[in-house]
């Protein structure tokens, strides 16, 4: 590594510092680490605070997806590289960027062999609640009751499996609701969905890619809007992702994504989305509460990662 102090911002409840210690040691070309633990109350703004303060060029964050858009968020436009450890569940940034999952040493020995890359930061304001930032996916519908619905405990047994068991209950919870898009300012659209995704990247766990457009480099969201009701139109939604927004496009990388009478797709740096009640809402993976109305934007290339 070319950095000269390195901080690393852990969750204890993903991972114990004395394994992430092993890790590091046995890292090549290892700078001084200065160590900062989340907590409950504060899943990583503060910790990658005290790093900024403390003077790291680069800071490393071991946990899941709500810990890695913590620290993100601190250090988006800062101009301080932030490496990954993925120790989650879904750990959905480190797929979109190809980090291993395999385990603190492979990913960091892809810390230290990456090059500094610039990556866009979405911005989420949601019925007057504090700006956040995020760094996949931002939605109301089908995942974000899924969400909801999963079991803690068995999430911490079965993993992404969790998801699921609970995702007959999301279906059920998902009906199609009259709604409206504004795209970049312009006159909002009157819209019939049940989920909503606005993105900056668009793969999940099982190599399912809902947002194909979607780059986490490439200046702008992605949207996705789903209407799908009963077997048929299902059968349609499924094809349409598999067959024409998946598996063609090995064949034709340079094709746009295709909409459907079921499933829309829209790209856009600003996306405004207003609903007929608060539905519940998602934020990187994470649950979120509930919201009527919720405006994303994007930074472009506001956060180096080494990955």
């Amino acid at each position: 590594m070319t950095h000269t102090q390195v901080g690393i911002v852990f969750n204890p409840s993903k991972i114990e510092r004395s394994a992430l210690e092993t890790a590091w040691a046995d890292a090549d070309d290892q700078a001084p680490a200065t160590w900062f633990e989340t907590t409950p109350d504060d899943p990583g703004q503060g910790p990658a605070r005290d790093a900024l303060a403390a003077g790291c060029d680069l800071v490393i964050v071991a946990g899941g997806d709500g810990t890695v858009r913590a620290v993100a968020e601190v250090l988006a436009g800062t101009g301080v590289a932030l490496g990954i450890v993925p120790r989650g569940t879904g750990n959905l940034l480190a797929r979109n960027l190809g980090v291993p999952l395999t385990g603190p040493k492979a990913a960091l020995k892809r810390i230290a062999e990456a090059e500094p890359r610039p990556i866009d930061v979405g911005w989420i304001e949601a019925d007057g609640a504090e700006r956040q930032a995020f760094v996949v996916m931002v939605g109301i519908g089908l995942d974000a009751h899924m969400l909801a619905e999963t079991d803690d405990d068995l999430k911490s047994k079965a993993g992404w499996l969790a998801y699921v068991e609970a995702l007959g209950r999301a279906l059920a919870a998902s009906e199609v609701i009259d709604l409206t898009i504004g795209i970049d300012g312009g006159q909002a659209q009157d819209v019939k969905a049940h989920t909503v995704l606005v993105g900056n990247c668009g793969a999940l766990q099982g190599g399912v890619t809902l947002l194909p457009d979607a780059a986490p480099d490439d200046g702008v969201l992605d949207v996705l809007a789903i209407s799908s009701e009963g077997v048929v139109q299902w059968a349609d939604t499924l094809r349409s992702m598999v067959w024409e927004n998946g598996i063609l496009r090995l064949f034709a990388r340079d094709k746009k994504a295709t909409s459907t009478d079921t499933v829309e797709h829209a790209q856009a740096r600003e996306v405004r989305v207003e609903l007929p009640e608060p539905r519940a809402f998602e934020i990187d993976g994470e649950e979120a509460g509930e919201v009527r109305a919720f405006t994303a934007t994007i930074e472009a290339g506001a956060l180096l990662v080494r990955a």
